[in-house]
């Protein structure tokens, strides 16, 4: 069959030796072929005498004999042959055990297996008796010589093998040096000028205007001795970039308190802790990104400066060196710096003053980053991209002067962009003035314990406002002392406050004036606590009054005034609080109880003796209490009749 699958068939040697032992070290033991004469003995023991004898018994005629031959011959020919059976009488008896003792041993080595789990024994095999003994010290000296030649061979692999491993280094270097230029063309845009490779660092086409062109050359890496070992750092690729993009940079944003004299600004000590470069070279993908961002900052620095002279403020901005100056509100400086360090040049003389601390804003260097790509995406997007457009045909100002033309307001407001320094001059002015406003509440709270200030600051903030809420409490009393709680929203000049009851005070960039309505309130909240505590204790709130008209002018807002009386109308006490003067607290008396009452020439009749006598003043600061209103409270307690 033609189109029949193929079909394999395994041909062995006839004249494969037969294994007679093998030894523990794995030498096989062969049996030795057998001699001519041997051959002919094992081939002479095959025949069948009793065949001949019988055919030689028949006495007859020469042709039978001729014919019997004759067909001998043809059947040889024809290769048949026929089976002889055998004439032994118990010759089915022997076939009947043998084949019974062949199952028998099956069984038994079955059950050994399925009981020992051994699957392979090794049985001593019996050796030719006329097979001498080899010598030890023949055996060994074999061992030496089959050693010797292992190892020789063994030698001549690890030379081949170490010639293989020098070429697939030098091969693999090529395919290194394709394979990472391939990862930096995935990553950066490359072109080939001439026989060069060069790169683009810029942010062209992110839409940056900055005139540097940002270009770096890939190089290979050819400083390595091959007869050496290949260190594991080693990149076949390098990169080489301009050099005044190498090193570090970054842009500093600080505000300061003093502002130096203009001829002390420059850029000495910028970098005090300079980073410790490791040993060998820095991959190429660690260059160019730190070249890339020190091409940002430059960029960042360039911009800032251009706006600086660009625009006209009341105080005029400062560009010196690698510096912007800028006074945000009196008192107070903005400098912006551009921070650039090479690694090679180091400070002659070690600054004697002691390090200052970290007066980063991290924040805004942030924004800056942040705005500065915001600027690259508005560049962008300003450019019209070629696409499908309908209009009327007419002229240009007839259509620009329909009902949905820009008016002046509207076009006035596209006009007015805001730069990347007014934007970060007013992120500055806010962060101080939200930093101003925390320090001044902490040192109130710090240094006033009676009453309490807690500020809750909101999360949830603005880059030009913050939010943060102050609660004026007594300890002890909060749950009936709530009557002040001020919202303060802080701006970028100015901080607006909302009271409770919806009234709206600004206040200005000022610390003293924010301190200034800080203890104004805390004075206000010690009345309010009266007359909280004179509802609780069942007393009558006579006369209530925020701001009070008598008594000593206070430099600091105005002083409040509050008059209770106990249940039974027998006692009264009054009560007075300044921001400035503190409090007083006087207490009246019924006349009944008064030893000497003065002299009236206007209170002469005796209908007039239910009427409660003058005021004593208390001494407040001999009251047991732990503050102002447990006070009020043990005093109204005292001055309250049993029941």
């Amino acid at each position: 069959m033609s189109g029949g699958p193929a079909v394999r068939i395994s041909i062995e040697s006839s004249c494969e030796k037969q294994v007679q032992e093998v030894d523990f070290h794995g030498t096989e033991t062969y049996v030795p072929p057998l001699s001519m004469s041997q051959n002919l003995t094992k081939l002479a023991q095959r025949i069948d005498f009793s065949q001949g004898s019988d055919s030689e018994e028949d006495g007859g005629d020469g042709e039978p004999r001729d014919r019997e031959w004759v067909n001998q011959e043809t059947e040889e020919e024809e290769g048949t042959v026929k089976f002889q059976p055998s004439l032994w009488p118990w010759d089915s008896v022997r076939n009947n055990l043998r084949s019974s003792l062949a199952e028998m041993c099956v069984l038994h080595d079955v059950l050994s297996v399925v009981k020992g789990k051994n699957y392979m024994a090794l049985d001593p095999v019996s050796q030719d008796p006329t097979a001498g003994k080899t010598p030890q010290v023949f055996q060994l000296i074999s061992k030496k010589k089959s050693l010797a030649t292992a190892a020789q061979v063994l030698l001549k692999g690890a030379e081949k093998l170490s010639k293989s491993v020098t070429e697939n280094q030098e091969n693999r270097r090529q395919r290194d040096f394709n394979s990472e230029l391939l990862r930096l063309r995935s990553q950066w845009k490359l072109r080939k000028v001439g026989d060069k490779i060069l790169g683009d660092l810029s942010y062209r086409s992110a839409g940056s205007l900055f005139p540097h062109p940002g270009t770096f050359e890939v190089i290979k890496n050819t400083d390595i001795d091959l007869d050496r070992r290949i260190p594991e750092d080693y990149c076949p690729l390098d990169v080489q970039i301009p050099s005044d993009l190498e090193g570090s940079a970054y842009v500093k944003v600080s505000i300061q308190k003093q502002a130096p004299d203009i001829g002390d600004l420059g850029t000495v000590n910028l970098f005090r802790r300079p980073q410790k470069n490791k040993a060998g070279a820095q991959p190429w993908h660690v260059k160019l990104e730190a070249a890339q961002n020190v091409l940002l900052c430059k960029e960042i620095f360039a911009q800032l400066s251009r706006e600086a002279v660009q625009i006209k403020s009341q105080i005029p901005h400062i560009v010196v060196k690698n510096q912007i100056i800028s006074q945000p509100f009196p008192g107070l400086q903005l400098s912006i710096s551009l921070c650039h360090s090479t690694g090679e040049k180091k400070s002659s003389r070690a600054s004697p003053e002691k390090p200052k601390p970290d007066d980063h804003l991290y924040v805004l260097e942030h924004n800056l980053h942040q705005m500065m790509r915001e600027f690259h995406k508005q560049q962008l997007s300003s450019v019209v991209m070629p696409h499908p457009a309908t209009a009327p045909f007419g002229h240009k100002r007839l259509r620009l002067a329909g009902p949905m033309a820009y008016d002046k307001a509207e076009i006035s407001s596209l006009q007015q962009s805001e730069g990347l320094l007014e934007k970060i001059i007013k992120q500055a002015k806010h962060i101080f003035l939200r930093s101003r406003t925390a320090r001044t509440i902490d040192s109130l709270a710090s240094r006033i314990e009676d009453p309490q200030i807690q500020a809750h600051w909101s999360n949830i903030n603005d880059v030009y406002e913050s939010s943060v809420k102050v609660l004026i409490t007594s300890h002890g009393y909060e749950q009936i002392c709530k009557s002040i709680q001020l919202q303060l929203n802080i701006g970028v000049e100015q901080i607006r406050v909302v009271h409770r009851d919806g009234r709206v005070v600004t206040l200005s960039h000022q610390e003293q004036e924010l301190q200034d309505f800080l203890l104004s309130q805390m004075s206000q909240h010690q009345v309010h606590a009266v007359q909280q505590l004179a509802k609780v204790m069942g007393w009558h709130v006579l006369s209530f009054s925020n701001h009070v008209g008598l008594g000593p002018v206070e430099s600091i807002g105005n002083a409040s005034a509050i008059t209770v009386a106990s249940p039974n109308g027998e006692y009264a006490i009054s009560v007075r609080n300044g921001p400035e003067s503190g409090c007083k607290v006087l207490v009246q008396f019924p006349r009944s109880q008064i030893k000497e009452l003065p002299k009236s020439d206007v209170v002469q009749d005796a209908k007039w003796s239910q009427l409660r006598g003058p005021h004593k003043e208390v001494n407040w600061s001999k009251m047991e209490g732990r503050n102002f209103v447990y006070k009020m409270e043990l005093l109204m307690a005292a001055l309250t009749p049993c029941p």
